[in-house]
């Protein structure tokens, strides 16, 4: 099974719908951002674009507006980690929270995101992606005044629990979600409209923001904006939420009444 094999990390529905967090651990490092790379490995991806999708995370991680934006900080290091995410019982830590304060440990962040195997996964949960990616700010043993999961996708959220109240327990937790929508027109879950699917379905919390990827072949020159500008704190020139609600024009349940099911 695919899940013995990658090392699947599993949640049960029940703690997912309820996100009943643990007590956050004690901290043992203070950095400027606790950032989590939450990143779709749904079947829609294919093993092209799910190479191209690391190695764009990788040449960001590496670039010097990165490098600038991590040491332009109070303390000038944040601590980051990079999980795959399909279905509700498919998240999978492909690195582990690292501290970066330099070129030195991005590299060896970077080494390690390419060294690990590659294999995409069964169904879109951005819900339970979220709340798993939750789980792992409450209890990494950093503190910093920002606490951000960015998550990428190409469709709309088909399984599990509803995205819109997990993503309001989460902005209420103090954890802004900013978003990567990829645009990719495959597939029965695949929706046109996913950036504007994103920006009122899905990210949250204060100066929450998103940056549209046109396909994967773009991804590389997104993902490196969009973290210098959230390591950075900065106000980005893209589409915001606040911690209230949203005036939306998606349908958040799109996903669900196109075949998937919130269970």
């Amino acid at each position: 099974m695919l899940g013995t094999k990658l090392l699947l990390w599993c949640a049960t529905a029940s703690s997912l719908a309820a996100l009943v967090l643990p007590p956050a651990a004690a901290a043992q490092t203070e950095v400027d951002l606790e950032l989590v790379l939450a990143v779709d490995n749904s079947d829609s991806m294919t093993n092209a674009e799910l190479t191209l999708q690391r190695q764009g995370y990788v040449a960001a991680l590496l670039h010097p507006d990165v490098a600038e934006a991590v040491r332009a900080g109070a303390r000038g290091r944040i601590a980051l980690t990079y999980v795959e995410w399909a279905a509700p019982r498919q998240q999978r830590v492909v690195v582990p929270w690292t501290l970066i304060d330099g070129i030195a440990s991005a590299q060896a962040f970077a080494r390690l995101l390419l060294s690990r195997p590659e294999a995409s996964l069964d169904g879109t949960s951005i819900s339970a992606a979220l709340a798993f990616s939750a789980l792992l700010i409450e209890s990494n043993g950093f503190v910093a005044d920002r606490r951000v999961i960015d998550i990428s996708g190409d469709g709309p959220n088909n399984m599990g629990p509803l995205i819109v109240p997990v993503r309001n327990r989460l902005v209420r937790r103090g954890i802004t979600i900013n978003g990567l929508p990829i645009t990719v027109r495959r597939g029965a879950f695949q929706i046109p409209e996913i950036a504007d699917y994103y920006r009122d379905c899905v990210i949250g919390g204060p100066n929450a923001f998103l940056i549209r990827a046109e396909g994967t072949a773009s991804f590389e020159e997104a993902i490196r904006r969009k973290l210098s500008t959230e390591i950075a704190g900065r106000t980005p020139s893209a589409w915001f939420a606040s911690i209230g609600e949203p005036a939306r024009t998606s349908d958040c349940q799109i996903g669900e009444k196109l075949g998937g099911g919130a269970r």
